[in-house]
């Protein structure tokens, strides 16, 4: 069990960067529990403030309800209390319980509540979702406000009054409007996160709003450039924003939007790059061909040049 408050937790993940490790795969799609072991205590030795186990990155979408808790608990003893550990839960109320408090007792710090399956719901339906998964556990909830599950600002203030353990809000439409109506009426009462995808491209806009931190799925295999990227964020150092932008999160952005899953699978051909591969993505998502893996591994070799420009200019 954790020994983090979720107060505790909300604060200490809003304070820097957050990343979602992949889950290693061998070839035939099963877990490569020491692959995973050697990313989680390399993650760890660089300046972040939470690490999402079995998140979207970790394509949480593709492992079943008693894999989750399987890869949270491994996480949990690799990082060893350096960082917090938040586990992704989702799909149906009864499976996004049951994940959670699995998830609980494996040692998580924390949950991500991803959509519902497929369905679309009434603001009313999706209150009552959020509020059963945070009263199965006692650990700090963060609800992810993307696709068939996007919270009002009035459902959030509700639910906000009802679940003391509902400590966080992560933005996956990029409605500024919204963004900010969800500011404005709760204010402090919850932690804030950028999660588009490569959320680099929206971060210095959303830090105006109050959204002090992002979660980096590049970070995964570029961290010295992810959190230098985010430390500049921080400054508002537009002159090395920009450059990283230009350099490396554009480009990667063109292969990305190639196919649909890419956002996932770049990020485990960025692991192979770097020589830390963790294997394929499973079904229905798919890899890099050999030419994007080239593509993708000469931004790479590119980063130490972008590194010093940013430095020279600081």
């Amino acid at each position: 069990m954790s020994k983090m408050t979720p107060q505790d937790m909300a604060r200490k993940i809003g304070s820097g960067l957050l990343s979602f490790p992949v889950t290693p795969f061998r070839a035939d799609y099963s877990f490569d529990e020491a692959t995973y072991r050697a990313n989680m205590d390399w993650l760890c030795g660089y300046d972040v403030a939470g690490l999402f186990a079995a998140g979207g990155t970790g394509e949480f979408f593709s492992l079943t309800p008693s894999e989750v808790p399987q890869i949270v608990k491994v996480a949990v003893e690799e990082t060893k209390g350096r960082v917090p550990v938040l586990a992704g839960t989702g799909y149906g109320t009864a499976i996004a319980r049951e994940i959670a408090i699995g998830a609980e007792k494996a040692g998580a710090d924390g949950l991500l509540l991803l959509p519902p399956y497929l369905t679309h719901s009434e603001q009313d339906g999706l209150a009552a979702h959020v509020e059963a998964v945070c009263a199965s556990v006692k650990i700090g909830v963060i609800v992810y406000n993307r696709d068939n599950a996007i919270l009002q600002p009035d459902t959030l203030a509700r639910l906000a009054e009802r679940c003391p353990n509902l400590v966080g809000y992560k933005d996956g439409i990029g409605d500024i409007e919204l963004m900010t109506r969800v500011y404005t009426k709760l204010g402090d009462r919850l932690t804030y996160i950028g999660g588009l995808p490569t959320a680099e491209t929206f971060a210095l806009p959303y830090l105006d709003m109050g959204v002090t931190t992002y979660s980096s799925a590049v970070f995964n295999f570029v961290p010295e450039f992810a959190t230098s990227f985010y430390a500049a964020v921080r400054r508002r150092d537009h002159e090395t924003i920009h450059a990283g932008l230009k350099n490396f999160i554009l480009p990667l952005i063109e292969i990305r939007n190639r196919k649909k899953g890419y956002a996932v699978s770049i990020i485990k051909a960025g692991m192979k790059v770097i020589g830390r591969d963790s294997g394929p993505v499973r079904p229905p998502l798919t890899d890099l061909t050999e030419q994007e893996l080239a593509e993708l591994t000469a931004l790479v070799k590119n980063l130490p040049a972008i590194r010093s420009t940013q430095q020279a200019a600081e």
